[in-house]
């Protein structure tokens, strides 16, 4: 491939960097899905009312251990639902012990869910300088290669340079987008595991 369709290709990537979804309202956001910063309690979880609670679950070692173990994403659900119903077959206080091991678990999923958020943001806003970054190395490409006579050798430089700006820019964009799906992957199993707690004690 000559230098001039590597730039016209490069030219492309670069133009295409800048069709960043961004809400007026959260312009570091990157996913098609709309931003909610916070999970709603009521929305994955219809039990006992945990005002009463608050994170006195860190207290108790076994809830802990369990919260952790629950929250894991590489825990299948069908496995975690097991531990949920051996957990709460074995407490005194069913009901207590129930609002304890939700609590955990809501706290930790929704901290789970707000690093990936906020990591994302971050992400956005690297992706928005490399776009300004392969716009500006692309338009000094051209001015080189359109210079008489052309400097070859630090055409040469910089085109490779820009090349791989480019692909670095769309791997990132590739990862961010499998990323996106993590936020809801989370609120659904928090939802997942508060319905299997909520049938126990039913």
């Amino acid at each position: 491939m000559s230098s001039r369709i590597a730039l016209g290709v490069l030219l492309v990537a670069a133009t295409s960097a800048t069709a960043l979804a961004a809400n007026p309202r959260y312009p570091d956001w990157p996913c098609a899905q709309a931003k909610v910063p916070e999970i709603s309690l009521p929305a994955v979880w219809s039990g006992p009312p945990l005002d009463d609670i608050k994170d006195q679950w860190k207290d108790d070692p076994k809830v802990s251990a369990l919260v952790t173990k629950l929250a894991a994403r590489r825990t299948p659900l069908d496995e975690a639902e097991k531990h949920i119903r051996e957990f709460l077959s074995g407490a005194s206080d069913k009901v207590a012990a129930a609002k304890l091991l939700f609590a955990g678990l809501f706290g930790t999923l929704a901290a789970q869910r707000s690093s990936v958020m906020n990591g994302l943001e971050r992400v956005m806003r690297k992706q928005r300088d490399a776009a300004e970054k392969i716009r500006t190395d692309t338009v000094a490409l051209q001015a080189l290669q359109s210079a008489s006579p052309p400097d070859q050798p630090k055409i040469d430089e910089l085109s490779n340079q820009v090349f791989w700006e480019t692909r670095i820019f769309e791997d990132r964009r590739r990862v961010v987008k499998y990323v996106c799906e993590v936020p809801t992957a989370i609120e659904q199993r928090l939802f997942a595991l508060g319905r299997a707690i909520q049938q126990e004690i039913e």
